[in-house]
């Protein structure tokens, strides 16, 4: 970043001074990905029952929405210097934002192996990887600028980068959203486990399934299980956790068993949170 930042100065490169910022935008990302991830390891308490899983949810939000508004910023800048192209120093472009790729692809492939299960390390994995494609695109101009001296491709080339960035991350944005507003997990098909529990052995009906994120790797599950034949054993409850767990990777369920099918329960209605 501060090597980008100098040369970038120096060499009068929109595309280098853009690439500056939206690693300075991924420092703070992964600081927070980072203290996110070390958060999780505090233990519940009275307040915080949960403990603070629930920060790696805010962490992922946080990343896409800083790239989005360092990406919009760079947009910005490199529209202004289109209306007014400046001289740029390719060579020196080229070589630095070279640099970069090989910096930003070895930290991207460091997160690469996480990132299936846990949208905090996939966001902070998106970060590294739009940056190499960032240096990527700016060696390119640099190269063409070399040979040409089209000074406008620089800010061009930040221009096309940035919407590259910006549709690519539209996904996590929107799914580090849905998280921190408790929606169920993208791999969760709630319908699918409401059949589940309905086909357990005794169980007439169910109501009020919830399914949400205590954090980007853990879900949990609370439900109504109605069961006129009587109260299960504690091998049924640990059976169906256990699948619970198996199938849809839901590791924190709660299980509330009702004997009645004539009582109404006040939480049935599909409408009542």
């Amino acid at each position: 970043m501060v090597i980008e930042g100098v040369f970038g100065w120096l060499a009068g490169s929109m595309a280098l001074l853009a690439d500056a910022g939206h690693n300075l935008g991924d420092v703070l990302a992964l600081l927070a990905a980072w203290g996110a991830h070390g958060l999780t390891r505090v233990k519940p308490s009275a307040r915080y029952t949960y403990g603070l899983r629930s920060t790696t949810s805010l962490a992922a939000l946080f990343n896409a929405v800083l790239l989005v508004l360092i990406t919009g910023g760079v947009a910005w800048e490199a529209l202004r210097r289109l209306a007014d192209p400046q001289p740029v120093q390719s060579l020196t472009v080229i070589l630095v934002a070279a640099t970069g790729i090989v910096i930003n692809g070895a930290t991207a492939a460091l997160f690469a192996r996480g990132r299936e299960g846990d949208l905090n390390i996939r966001s902070a994995f998106a970060h590294m990887l739009a940056d190499a494609l960032v240096s990527l695109g700016v060696v390119a101009a640099g190269l063409v600028i070399l040979f040409t001296g089209w000074t406008w491709l620089d800010p061009l080339a930040s221009l096309v980068i940035s919407g590259l960035i910006v549709f690519g991350s539209w996904n996590l944005l929107r799914e580090s959203f849905n998280l921190v507003l408790h929606a169920a997990p993208a791999h969760v098909e709630t319908t699918a486990v409401a059949s589940a529990l309905r086909a357990l052995p005794g169980v007439a009906a169910i109501h009020d399934l919830h399914v949400w994120p205590l954090s980007t790797t853990e879900t949990a599950l609370t439900c109504h299980l109605v069961m006129p034949e009587g109260m299960p054993s504690d091998a049924f409850l640990a059976e169906t956790s256990a699948m619970l767990e198996t199938r849809f990777r839901i590791g924190h369920a709660t299980l509330q068993i009702e004997r009645d099918l004539s009582f109404d329960c006040p939480l049935a209605p599909d409408h009542v949170v």
